[in-house]
């Protein structure tokens, strides 16, 4: 019980400052690049859509993860040999669809040919629907225009060091759909990646959009001083494997002014955890696990 009202109260409390934030009643403090709609609430983003009960990064899973209360679509992006950007996690289509070999290779036709939710039904029959078999890739404008720009995108730029322009290409599509905002705290979409390059590109590109770095650990997570300083020129937070930090990592993220949204959470044990800690948000398979979580359920 004493866990459940620590977290209603840090939940109330920081919606409090959402409030007065979005009013402009009071100045932001910290770091200033925080989008306001971010700080009302936790983010309880769906992992490639609700991707425990559905086919990841296709649309059932994203209309799950709607349904289920996610507040961010998350979208993975890999690049077709002509161009475009489609959902997907790895380079390769092997362990999603029914065919082989890379993304890059592949036309966007070729990918459209692809079944992407039949090996859901074979690894998972327990959770198995005859409506997962033969759907297809959706590209990123897909997605876009069956969720529309009410909806909020949390897009990663995966191994953009084998995609020349795919930065460009993501900018031409945000753009074209009005969602980078006129400023970092109007944006409607995350940008995220492992990649600094990509993420300094984009901010070249389009100094308000918000971007947030991942990094990886091989051991338990430490952060400099210097490193959240030199973090913060261009990013507005930070993810990382949930399992390497500690709730003094989560301190000293928060204290640089700057966001922290783990990955991936799936346990209602470890989602307590990580928010009596302080983190601003995580990413789940299970969103409406998360949901009855920030609910006291």
């Amino acid at each position: 019980m004493k866990r459940k009202k620590k977290i209603a109260a840090f939940t109330m409390s920081i919606a409090l400052v959402g409030s007065l934030l979005s009013t402009g009643a009071v100045p932001a403090s910290g770091n200033e690049k925080t989008p306001s709609m971010n700080t009302s609430k936790l983010l309880n983003v769906a992992h490639r859509g609700a991707s425990g009960h559905a086919p990841e990064h296709t649309i059932p899973s994203y209309q799950l993860g709607e349904e289920m209360k996610g507040d961010y679509i998350e979208v993975d992006l890999q690049m077709t040999k002509d161009g475009t950007l489609i959902a997907m996690h790895d380079e390769s289509v092997d362990r999603t669809t029914n065919g082989t070999g890379l993304v890059k290779d592949y036309t966007l036709e070729q990918i459209k040919e692809l079944d992407a939710g039949s090996w859901f039904n074979e690894k998972y029959p327990e959770k198995a629907d005859s409506a997962y078999e033969g759907i297809q890739v959706p590209t990123l404008e897909e997605v876009i225009q069956t969720f529309g720009t009410g909806a909020r995108y949390y897009i990663e730029t995966k191994s953009p060091d084998v995609y020349p322009g795919m930065e460009e290409e993501l900018l031409r599509v945000l753009n074209k759909y009005h969602l980078t905002g006129v400023n970092e705290r109007s944006s409607k979409v995350f940008i995220q990646s492992f990649s600094q390059e990509s993420l300094l590109k984009m901010h070249n590109l389009n100094p308000n959009l918000p971007l947030i770095q991942l990094i990886s650990y091989k051991e338990p997570a430490t952060i400099s001083e210097e490193e959240l300083q030199e973090l913060s020129e261009y990013a507005v937070g930070v993810g990382m494997s949930a399992s390497k930090i500690d709730e003094t990592y989560v301190q000293q993220v928060r204290n640089a002014g700057l966001l922290i949204h783990p990955y991936t959470v799936n346990d209602k044990e470890q989602m307590t955890r990580l928010l009596d800690w302080g983190v601003t948000g995580m990413f789940t398979n299970y969103p409406d696990v998360l949901n009855d979580v920030l609910h006291g359920k």
